[in-house]
């Protein structure tokens, strides 16, 4: 086994990254496969609508792909 050294704020970024890794992996583990909350189209675009972030072709394209969608 070899040892390698490396400087304090490199290791300092490598275990952050590391954390985060972790972090992001323990919630895709917990919550990727649960159920959406809702399944109702309207709720659902009606919300992404009252948000005004989104334009009404984003809106449209929005509900046709959830009817497509077997979620």
């Amino acid at each position: 086994m070899q040892t390698v050294t490396i400087p304090r704020n490199e290791y300092n970024t490598l275990l952050a990254s590391r954390m985060k890794f972790d972090y992001l992996r323990q919630i895709l583990i917990d919550d990727f496969f649960s159920p959406p909350p809702t399944k109702n189209i309207e709720a659902i675009t009606r919300a992404f609508d009252e948000t005004g972030k989104y334009n009404k072709a984003f809106i449209n394209s929005l509900k046709k792909g959830l009817k497509r969608s077997s979620y």
